[in-house]
């Protein structure tokens, strides 16, 4: 090919007919072209100039566009294209036609029967292959990432079965040690699971702490105890310089049998979700029943003390749905209880005017058990006298709720201080394990 920069049109002529003979396409895209492609992108597109839309079947420009490139650079250009299964050579080579830059673009089809050595090959094959990694692979677990699900799994009909697996309390680990051990949690969990899988099935990174996987070829009865080998793994899984970090992961999982992968993958979601709330645990749709069941066993435990049952009644009302409700009609009764139940109850419910020993007496009780920075307490009283409410938060307690009550505040109020409180206990946990 002749390699000058500078020709006449005569001599432009000439040479794409002779290079017609061997490429399927030669085409001279003028400099005006893509000074406007700089501007707008799609210009291609509205002033039909550029037909290698059309040829590649495509409505947006090339991501890779080698003639764009050939003219900011001013030199030549080459690339593989890939159409469906075929392959496209492509050239774009500057030039200078009677002192007007342009872009000469040659395609030519490779056929299947194309001659490349085996080097050759094996150099393309890697070349492929790398760009392949950096597109498709996540670079912290070396699993597939969320592109590669948007670009090849959302749209998959295959039946299979999808499970969402979601580290427990993983952001504390990232508090706790950094990011740097967060990393290195994610990467020993994804190789755990990699051990757990066969080579045919697809494990993917889809959020920070979240990963799902695609079983290929699932059946129902077999999807649970696959579920469960892999949490039990992740469980036993061992961490470098801090062995006494033990790993535990929720996960819920379905069988997509209908082709629509991506109503399987909000389903396992809802179930991973579900598991959560008990931790460490395999909720497939299968189970739904069986944690019905065990729900009433898994409730956190609110102690209410007031002296009227009445208010006891209202508030166990509002809460017992979610919580395991306990009672006691007075402050005795209620160190008797924390007695009993002790770090096994989540929150205490505690009227302050109580008959015989009041509300300050068990807090003072709470704090001589060194229960009160443990066991958080929300005062329920229609005492509003500030200097009541002021010795109350002096003992230790975490909210004040106003009667009347209003069983939207009353259970938002709770719902937050328990998870808070169940949030310290397990940081605690961590930090005194390590």
């Amino acid at each position: 090919m002749n390699q000058n920069v500078k020709i006449t049109r005569q001599q432009a002529a000439e040479e794409a007919k002779m290079l017609e003979k061997v490429f399927d396409v030669v085409r001279f895209l003028e400099g005006d072209f893509f000074e406007q492609m700089q501007d707008d992108p799609r210009i291609g597109v509205k002033i039909g100039m550029c037909q290698c839309y059309d040829f590649w079947k495509k409505n947006k420009p090339c991501e890779n566009c080698t003639s764009m490139k050939a003219y900011a650079e001013k030199k030549q250009k080459t690339k593989l294209e890939f159409l469906d299964a075929d392959v496209f050579l492509v050239i774009s080579r500057y030039l200078e036609i009677d002192d007007e830059a342009c872009v000469m673009e040659l395609v030519k089809h490779l056929e299947n029967d194309t001659l490349i050595d085996t080097d050759g090959r094996d150099k393309l094959v890697g070349k492929l292959k790398g760009y392949q990694d950096k597109l498709y692979i996540d670079p912290v677990t070396g699993v597939y990432n969320r592109r590669y699900f948007e670009d090849e799994i959302r749209n998959m009909q295959n039946s299979a079965g999808v499970a969402m697996i979601d580290l427990d309390d993983f952001k504390l680990y990232n508090d706790i040690y950094g990011h740097d051990m967060g990393d290195q949690v994610l990467c020993i969990v994804a190789d755990v699971i990699k051990n757990c899988i066969r080579k045919t099935d697809k494990l993917i990174r889809y959020g920070g702490d979240e990963f799902l996987l695609i079983l290929s070829d699932m059946v129902r009865g077999t999807l649970r105890g696959k579920l469960r080998q892999i949490q039990e793994a992740i469980e036993n899984a061992t961490i470098p310089n801090c062995p006494r970090l033990k790993l535990t992961a929720s996960i819920g999982g379905v069988i997509s049998e209908d082709g629509k992968i991506d109503e399987a993958i909000a389903k396992a979601d809802q179930l991973m979700y579900k598991a959560k709330d008990y931790k460490a645990q395999v909720i497939t749709e299968c189970d739904k029943t069986i944690f019905k069941k065990e729900k009433i066993q898994n409730k956190p435990r609110i102690l209410i003390v007031d002296a009227s049952e009445f208010n006891r009644a209202i508030l166990k009302e509002i809460l017992e749905e979610t919580y395991e409700i306990i009672e006691a009609d007075g402050g005795n009764e209620a160190m008797h209880k924390i007695d009993e139940y002790g770090m096994k109850i989540s929150l205490v419910l505690l009227d302050i005017i109580m008959p015989e020993k009041d509300g300050f007496e068990v807090l003072k009780y709470m704090e001589e058990e060194r229960l009160i920075s443990d066991i958080p307490v929300i005062i329920i009283s229609s005492e509003d006298s500030a200097n009541y409410i002021r010795r109350a938060y002096e003992m230790g307690v975490s909210d004040y709720i106003n009667r009347p009550f209003d069983a939207n505040i009353v259970y938002q109020r709770v719902s937050n201080t328990v998870k808070l409180y169940a949030k310290q206990r397990r940081l605690m946990a961590m930090v005194t394990r390590v």
